[in-house]
């Protein structure tokens, strides 16, 4: 894990580097001020972006379950979702009502 923080602070002194040569190379070249402000801060903001997406799907590969990661079991493609137990009859289902005993009690399966 402090590997990783090392690696990304590296990565984020060295776009800082990058983006101030950015910027001087386009002051050298006569370029006006904002040109090579604006380029420097999206190699600022995207490189850290990228190499947090890049890590990030790195970790997927390592016993993580994707088809139920996400935001309350929702992922990125949009399936997923929560299946239900009734408490009377024992049976799973998606939906309000047990299709089986008309039940609304139930408890949530992840």
């Amino acid at each position: 894990m402090l590997y990783s923080y090392k690696r990304y602070l590296i990565y984020l002194f060295a776009s800082l580097a990058f983006s101030i040569g950015i910027q001087v190379l386009f002051s050298w070249l006569g370029f006006p001020p904002y040109t090579g402000l604006a380029v420097a801060l999206a190699v600022f903001i995207i490189l850290p972006i990228w190499i947090r997406r890049s890590q990030m799907s790195k970790m997927r590969g390592y016993g993580g379950d994707t088809s139920s990661s996400g935001f309350f079991g929702f992922n990125a493609e949009g399936g997923g979702g929560v299946k239900y137990v009734c408490l009377t009859c024992n049976h799973k289902f998606k939906g309000a009502t047990c299709p089986r005993c008309g039940s609304k009690m139930k408890r949530a399966d992840f």
